[in-house]
């Protein structure tokens, strides 16, 4: 057996003059946790869509749970569960008939429905809530429901495109207490996430950009490659000083995150007098200003600008 659960090989999709997907290899280990993140519109969905055989690739391949996605697509879909963002639950169902359905939809064996049922309702939590309405379920229930779906027929890898995006912190930590779970229990996980919390979770990252994958590496690594240091600043007025740090000598880059600005510079030690001297002749008052240890937000929104200055 393969030591890759999901390989994508040169994987490229056209809607007619739109390149969505561009050229993408990903190898995926199995029992990895393994993140995309990228803005929206950076083709993460399109990419999930052809590895779970939901669209046809205009050029490249796909390899999953070792079948080609192209030539065996219902053997893929046997070891796979699939949960877009727009996951169909049936409002007008209970939990317990949404259970029953998705498991006559993948044929689960009536002999092993109900100890699989039981299993997957006390695993999310929901074993209270059988006769309710999936209508009526919280955010983050209706989505541990369609987790519960999904799983339904035990599959070997699961795809997740942005299962927890709208859902409070507090389910959001139950849903991946979860998916860590299933994890342990030899699943491998491919989701992609628009939060760098979700995304520090994962063993490797993939950061998709203009239909492309720019960098793909685990979190530490990625924040080792950045060069320079990163300075936290508050000072007012902030976009006054956003323009003069953008043009200062030393500085990398600069981003707003609220109130904050972070600045990448060459060399913190030399660069913070200078900054400070130069915002005090232009009236801009400072209020806080200290390194930093550098996020992956701060990592991503870093390569994204790259990206952007080189052009795409």
């Amino acid at each position: 057996m393969s030591e890759l659960a999901v390989e994508a090989r040169a994987l490229r999709k056209l809607f007619g003059d739109v390149v969505a997907v561009d050229s993408v290899d990903l190898q995926v280990k199995r029992g990895e946790v393994f993140g995309i993140v990228g803005p929206d519109g950076a083709g993460k969905t399109t990419t999930f869509r052809m590895l779970v055989g939901a669209i046809e690739p205009t050029a490249g391949e796909a390899i999953v749970a070792g079948f080609n996605v192209r030539t065996h697509p219902e053997e893929v879909k046997r070891r796979i569960g699939y949960m877009s963002q727009r996951f169909s639950l049936y409002g007008d169902l209970t939990v317990q008939e949404n259970l029953d359905f998705f498991a006559d939809i993948y044929r689960v064996p009536k002999e092993q429905r109900i100890a699989r049922q039981k299993e997957l309702l006390e695993f999310s939590r929901l074993a209270p809530f059988t006769r309710r309405l999936a209508q009526n379920l919280s955010g983050g229930m209706k989505q541990k429901l369609a987790l519960a779906c999904t799983l339904i027929h035990t599959p070997e890898i699961l795809f997740l495109d942005e299962p927890t995006t709208g859902v409070d912190p507090v389910s959001r930590r139950d849903f991946w207490r979860i998916l860590y779970s299933l994890v342990g229990r030899g699943m491998t996980l491919v989701v992609s996430t628009p939060y760098m919390d979700e995304a520090e979770r994962c063993n490797r990252i993939a950061f998709m950009y203009a239909g492309r994958i720019i960098v793909c590496d685990s979190p530490d690594n990625l924040r080792n490659r950045m060069t320079g240091d990163l300075v936290e600043l508050i000072c007012h007025p902030q976009r006054e000083a956003k323009r003069i740090l953008s043009h200062s000598a030393g500085v990398q880059s600069v981003q707003v995150f609220g109130e904050r600005l972070h600045v990448w510079l060459q060399d913190a030690d030399r660069s913070i007098p200078l900054i400070r001297q130069a915002l005090t002749q232009a009236n801009v008052r400072i209020e806080h200003i200290q390194p930093i240890s550098a996020g992956l937000e701060d990592v991503f929104v870093a390569i994204m600008e790259a990206q952007r200055r080189a052009g795409g």
